[in-house]
């Protein structure tokens, strides 16, 4: 049973990998079908979670959530296994590109399926914007919303970098773990007070 696990986790990592075009936030909407729709291996709170850390950590998202998903499933050896499962369709066809490359490059067919692969990724990732902003709604909690509405205005219509967001939202999260906190241990002192 174990075995047969891990061997799923691979194969599942491996065929995402290998079959995804678009960069991270293709993959993690991949892997948030598989493993929590599909396989029921994760909650949906855990996925965001893996999703959040993923892209705040530096390197590659599908590298990164495949750690996180891996040892969240099955420890280290499911961590490493979630990792080769990953890299190694990439690794693989980005070796086979670079020896063809002239060919590639000079290719109409080849630059006409790009552009058309553009277009899917495009609704891919909007998909996944769609499915995260739902997420965050149904929470119901305002802090978290307009969290991702300034987010939105400030890197569509002013351009900031994705890190300041990212700095930003840490920020925002470590004060509101200071402040919960504290509530929690005002309050129980003042519980303490009345025993």
């Amino acid at each position: 049973m174990k075995e047969n696990r891990l061997w799923k986790l691979f194969i599942s990592t491996f065929t995402l990998s290998a079959f995804t075009f678009g960069g991270g936030f293709v993959i993690v909407s991949l892997y948030k079908k598989k493993f929590v729709e599909e396989l029921n291996w994760l909650a949906e709170d855990e996925m965001l979670d893996i999703s959040a850390i993923a892209q705040s950590s530096p390197g590659p998202i599908p590298v990164n959530a495949s750690v996180i998903l891996g040892y969240r499933i099955h420890g280290i050896l499911g961590s490493i296994l979630a990792i080769l499962g990953t890299i190694i369709p990439p690794f693989v066809i980005i070796s086979l590109i670079s020896i063809f490359y002239k060919e590639f490059k000079n290719s109409h067919i080849i630059s006409i399926a790009l552009q058309v692969m553009r277009a899917g990724v495009a609704a891919v990732i909007l998909d996944v914007v769609v499915n995260l902003g739902k997420n965050v709604i149904k929470t119901k909690n305002v802090l978290y919303i307009i969290v991702m509405i300034a987010a939105f205005i400030g890197t569509y219509f002013f351009k900031l970098s994705a890190m300041y967001i990212i700095f930003f939202c840490i920020a925002i999260g470590l004060i509101t773990v200071f402040l919960n906190y504290r509530k929690e241990k005002s309050n129980g002192t003042s519980m303490d007070s009345v025993h």
